[in-house]
């Protein structure tokens, strides 16, 4: 998935997890660039008892736990080049090693990847490996800025309304006036439907 920040990356992800085979079983959203790097590895894949200082107890990883379901990877670009390699060999294996063990364990996992970069650029830089972008980028799904769609803007903000309503516990669903929906239709949204979330907050 490709898009701008608050593009709805993250809800495309869950709705091809909603709809697909794998419904019944757990979807797990990462977002690779908010874990410090030193326990990439360890978040990932798990670790075992004693594998480092504080490892008291065995612990299941993103993948463990995503297994037989969807695991989505969000700003799969912000993962550095060392963690980049052992990704890829986890799809290619469709195994896991967890830290401090010895065995592989298998795992079925669908991986959904989302970026707001230009990989191919990051590719071209060095900065992203070229076969783990192949591996990812099989059905590549472009989200356009909310700028580029301004038609969706109403529905938009009868659905966010109507949610904003539902949390709140309000009585009544607010509604926009002409002179709102104006406004907003003249608003470029560099935050895109994130911002516009906001805005009607």
């Amino acid at each position: 998935l490709w898009g701008e920040s608050g593009t709805g990356k993250e809800l495309v992800a869950r709705a091809i997890h909603d709809t697909s085979s794998r419904v019944s079983q757990p979807f797990i959203a990462v977002n690779c660039g908010a874990i410090p790097e030193q326990l990439l590895e360890a978040e990932f894949f798990g670790y075992r008892k004693g594998a480092f200082t504080g490892a008291t107890e065995d612990r299941e990883g993103f993948f463990q736990a995503a297994n037989g379901g969807s695991l989505f990877l969000d700003e799969i670009g912000d993962l550095p080049l060392s963690m980049q390699s052992k990704l890829l060999r986890v799809i290619q294996e469709r195994a896991v090693r967890p830290v401090g063990a010895v065995a592989e364990i298998p795992i079925d996992v669908r991986i959904v990847s989302a970026t707001h970069k230009d990989l191919a650029a990051e590719v071209s830089a060095g900065r992203f490996r070229q076969d783990l972008y192949y591996r990812l980028n099989v059905i590549q799904i472009s989200l356009p800025p909310l700028r580029e769609r301004l038609e969706d803007l109403p529905i938009l903000c009868t659905r966010i309304l109507e949610r904003i309503a539902a949390e709140s516990h309000l009585s009544s669903i607010p509604t926009l006036g002409r002179s709102a929906l104006v406004a907003l239709l003249s608003h470029q949204f560099p935050g895109n439907v994130r911002e516009l979330e906001n805005i009607l907050h």
